[in-house]
């Protein structure tokens, strides 16, 4: 410690700094330089990959940010003048080194808030996991970016009014006052908040659910603090607010165990009884054989109603609750009734034959 105020002692060369003290202030920065510089590609990005949950997220490249390695830079710069100014005694413009330190520090905390800001947008790295429950977490993530941001925002406010000499316990004393002025002027989005809440906890729905509220079909896109973000079959984006979600009902279709397949078929009032139920049966047990079947015992092909001209059979199928199995599956279905009415000879009913055989 002697040597280095030996060092750093002397007469003044520039500003009022001597030259022992501005080789020093140069080791203070380029070291300073490299903590920052080690931090944003080397350590943050070892500890992302140690600490979060999931691979679908590389470290190096969620934590480039150039503002963490400037804020990693500057809490080094700052701490090193705190221990020089207290270990030491160097020859230098006290109060030039004094307001530079505060401009740093106030840099550091302006910089630590913007790259908390941007992390936010990351913390499904440390709630979304592959594995059971992947919606409902996704859902979380999605309200927790919005309370982050918020909470990043409120914070950096009393932050920076505290680095600016604001007196925050005056600054306190008056949100309570206005407190309740803004809560009744915000009534609509505290509603929105709660709504937020009442979502994430009865999970009427997740992120990623296709669902129809307050009129309004698509996937869930987003969840947030205000709104909840729907995409549209048409690919457009509406905003429903929470609170209008909380007070409608909700069908979610992703929720959905089966699909349900009811195609009907019209044959001609002439068509042999026994063929029909025949048709029936064989229908049915063609379906049903299916490995995309589901619910067999609740499946049935029964002749509906017997008209003057024709006679009308419903069915009843169910498979799973993929919307591609369900499509395919509907083709499949009507390929095999074809096929076992050409069997039995049966003819669908067609009303322009018959008005044309009149005739």
């Amino acid at each position: 410690m002697e040597q280095l105020d030996e060092f750093m002692s002397g007469d003044t060369v520039l500003g009022g700094f001597s030259g022992g003290t501005m080789i020093v202030m140069a080791g203070v920065i380029a070291i300073s330089a490299i903590a920052g510089f080690a931090s944003r590609r080397i350590l943050f990005p070892r500890l992302m990959n140690l600490i979060s949950k999931t691979e679908r997220i590389d470290g190096r490249s969620l934590l480039a940010p150039a503002s963490l390695g400037w804020m990693i830079g500057f809490l080094v710069f700052t701490l090193a003048i705190d221990w020089l100014v207290s270990n030491t005694e160097p020859t230098w413009d006290e109060g030039s080194v004094e307001r530079l330190n505060s401009y740093v520090y106030a840099g550091f905390v302006l910089l630590m808030l913007v790259a908390a800001y941007r992390l936010v947008d990351y913390l499904d790295a440390f709630i979304v996991v592959e594995g059971e429950n992947l919606a409902a977490r996704r859902s979380l993530a999605s309200v927790a970016e919005s309370v982050g941001r918020v909470a990043v925002v409120v914070t950096g406010v009393f932050m920076m009014a505290g680095l600016a000499g604001v007196n925050l316990s005056g600054l306190i004393a008056g949100l309570g006052i206005t407190g309740l002025a803004l809560a009744l002027a915000a009534k609509d989005t505290v509603a929105n908040i709660f709504g937020a809440i009442s979502i994430l906890i009865d999970q009427p729905f997740n992120v990623g659910d296709w669902i129809i509220v307050d009129g309004v079909e698509g996937e869930v896109v987003t969840i947030a603090l205000r709104t909840t973000l729907i995409r549209t079959s048409a690919d457009t984006l509406v905003t429903v607010p929470n609170s209008n979600i909380t007070n409608s009902s909700v069908e979610n279709f992703s929720q959905r165990r089966f699909r349900r397949i009811r195609p009907s078929y019209e044959f001609e009032a002439s068509s042999d009884q026994e063929s029909i139920k025949s048709f029936c049966s064989s229908l049915l047990e063609q379906v049903t054989s299916d490995p995309r079947s589901m619910k067999k015992d609740d499946s049935w092909v029964r002749i509906s109603s017997v008209g003057p001209s024709k006679i009308i059979v419903q069915t009843n199928f169910y498979c799973d609750s993929s919307s591609k199995s369900e499509r395919e599956m509907k083709e499949d279905v009507a390929l095999m009734a074809k096929s076992r009415a050409s069997e039995f000879g049966l003819k669908f009913h067609e009303p322009r034959f018959r008005e044309s055989h009149t005739v």
